[in-house]
C-alpha cells in the first residue's frame, strides 16, 4: 500500500453521532414488500461482465475484511492470513489483468483480540488495519465494565476497528435510549480506532427493528453498522442490507455523516459479492464503493473471487485449492 493510501485511511473522518432523537426512531417504519419487489429486480436489471466485471471483483477484494474467528485459531493460521491479506491475488493473474503494480490489498484482517498483535506485527508496514471482535461477541452478554475493557484492550494491542456487538434485548424490547447509552460507551472506549456495530440482525424479529436499531446506533456513533456476527442462524441479506442501507442515506441527509456498512456472514461467492456491490451503487452511490465506507465480512469469498478472475484470464475454472487462503 503506498504512504498516499495509508494516509488517507488514517485521515478518514469519525462518525461523531449526535443526540439521541427518539421521533428520529419512532417513525420509522418498513414496508417488507416493497424490500422484496426492490431486491427480487436487482440481479435481472443489472449484468456485470467481461472486463467490467473483473474491475468490479478486484475492487470487491479491497473491500474484504479477510476474517478468521475459529477456536482452534494459531499464531501461524493468522500469520498466514495476513501474508494473504497483503498479496490477495495470484501475483501471475494479476499480471495478465493489468493489475500488478496497484498495490491491491483487502480492506482489512479481523480477528479476536488474542491474535491482534500476531496479526499487527505480521501487517507491520502494509497499511491493512486490524479488526477487533469485542464486548463479548458474538452473544454480547459480558458485564459491561467487561466488555468496554476488551474494546480497550484491543486498541491497546494496536486494533485500528473494533467490532461490537449490540444487545439483543434492547431491540426486542424496543428500549432504545438503553441501546443509545450502551454504543456510546463503546464508542468513547474506542478512542481513536473506528467502531463498527454488529445488529445481529437475525435475531431482531423484524426489518423495522432492524432499520430502528440501525439509527439509533449511528445516532451513538457507530463509523459502520454491520449485519451479524456470521454466526446466527441468518446471517447477511439482500433484504436486510437493503434495509439498512437506506437508513444510512437517511442519516446521511439529516446530519451530513457518512456511515459505512457492512454485511457479514453468509457471502461466499464472486456472483453475490456483485449484487451487494450493486445495490451499494444504486442506493448510496459511487463514493460508498471503497474500503472506507463499505466492507464484506467473509473468509471464503475471497477464494471464489480469486477462481473468476483465473478464469477471466485463462477460460478454465481452477480446483479451489490453487487460491489458498494461507
Amino acid at each position: 500500500m503506498t504512504p498516499e493510501k495509508q494516509i488517507l485511511i488514517n485521515s478518514f473522518p469519525r462518525v461523531t453521532g449526535c443526540d439521541f432523537h427518539p421521533g428520529w426512531v419512532d417513525e420509522i417504519k418498513v414496508n417488507k414488500s416493497a424490500v422484496d419487489r426492490r431486491i427480487s429486480s436487482l440481479a435481472g436489471r443489472r449484468s456485470v461482465k467481461k472486463k467490467w466485471q473483473a474491475a468490479w471483483l478486484l475492487k470487491a477484494i479491497s473491500c474484504i475484511d479477510l476474517t478468521t474467528l475459529s477456536g482452534d485459531d494459531t499464531p501461524e493460521r493468522v500469520k498466514r492470513l495476513c501474508a494473504k491479506a497483503r498479496n490477495p491475488v495470484r501475483p501471475d493473474i494479476l499480471e495478465a489483468l493489468g493489475f500488478a503494480h496497484q498495490n491491491l490489498t483487502t480492506g482489512a484482517i479481523c480477528v479476536y483480540h488474542e491474535m491482534v498483535a500476531t496479526a499487527v506485527r505480521a501487517l507491520k508496514g502494509s497499511g491493512i488495519p486490524v479488526a477487533a471482535v469485542s464486548t463479548g461477541f458474538p452473544a454480547g452478554l459480558a458485564p459491561l465494565e467487561t466488555r468496554l475493557a476488551e474494546i480497550r484492550a484491543s486498541v491497546a494491542a494496536g486494533a485500528e476497528e473494533i467490532d461490537i456487538v449490540i444487545s439483543r434485548r434492547y431491540v426486542l424490547t424496543a428500549d432504545w435510549q438503553a441501546l443509545y447509552d450502551e454504543v456510546k460507551s463503546f464508542r468513547e472506549a474506542c478512542g481513536e480506532a473506528h467502531m463498527k456495530a454488529i445488529l445481529a440482525t437475525g435475531q431482531l424479529g423484524s426489518l423495522t427493528k432492524v432499520a430502528k436499531a440501525s439509527m439509533v446506533c449511528m445516532m451513538a456513533g457507530a463509523d459502520f453498522i454491520k449485519t451479524s456476527t456470521g454466526m446466527e442462524g441468518v446471517n447477511a441479506t439482500l433484504p436486510v442490507s437493503l434495509v439498512m442501507i437506506r437508513m444510512i442515506r437517511e442519516f446521511y441527509q439529516k446530519t451530513g455523516q457518512k456511515v459505512g456498512y457492512k454485511p457479514a456472514g453468509g457471502i461466499g461467492t464472486a456472483k453475490l459479492a456483485l449484487q451487494y456491490l450493486v445495490l451499494i451503487k444504486e442506493e448510496l452511490g459511487d463514493e460508498w464503493l471503497n474500503p472506507h465506507l463499505f466492507r464484506f465480512g467473509a473468509s471464503s469469498l475471497l477464494g471464489d473471487i480469486e477462481r473468476q478472475l483465473e478464469h477471466f484470464v485463462t477460460g478454465r475454472y481452477s480446483a479451489a485449492n490453487r487460491h489458498p487462503m494461507g
